[in-house]
């Protein structure tokens, strides 16, 4: 199964403030549209909240403790699920698709980190405002397999140099 990162990332590292990404970029939307249809996409509440809706054409999984502050999709367009751990996250998408997307936030990057096999960035060349960062990628650990250049930023695909280390989200 691949599981991949995908975020909009500052040349600092931020990838927003807590409620909101620091860029919007219509090519970077349609891009995410696009790469993660079909595919299940596993999120924090927070970063759910700040989507604002269901996303048709993908299942959307979102990470809380407190489920009761999730509504469940209603209208047929989207399929959502609601679980408390990254671990079950993972269990659930692996029932549906061998290629999965985590969409952030900050925390939930940084605990898939070790179960990560591929990452799909927007390297964006302007630093950022706000207080969540991406991980740090280590060139040991992650090889850059390919670069879409763009005025201001580019579209980056990272593949993991060896087995990820499943860990506890196993």
């Amino acid at each position: 199964m691949r599981i991949i990162a995908i975020a909009i990332v500052g040349s600092n590292g931020v990838i927003g403030d807590g409620e909101r990404q620091p860029f919007e970029i219509a090519e970077d939307w349609a891009r995410f549209k696009r790469v993660t249809d079909g595919h299940p996409l596993v999120m924090g509440r927070r970063t759910h909240e700040a989507i604002g809706r269901w996303l048709p054409g993908r299942t959307t999984i979102v990470i809380t403790t407190n489920p009761q502050r999730v509504e469940l999709p209603t209208d047929g367009r989207a399929t959502g699920h609601v679980v408390a751990s990254l671990s079950e996250a993972l269990q659930l998408a692996r029932t549906l698709d061998e290629e999965v997307y985590v969409a952030g936030g900050g925390t939930v990057y940084h605990e898939a980190w070790p179960a990560l096999t591929d990452l799909d960035l927007t390297e964006v060349e302007a630093a950022a405002e706000g207080t969540v960062y991406f991980p740090q990628i280590d060139p040991t650990e992650w090889a850059e397999v390919s670069r879409e250049q763009r005025d201001g930023f580019a579209f980056v695909r990272y593949t993991r140099r060896g087995e990820p280390g499943l860990g506890s989200v196993d």
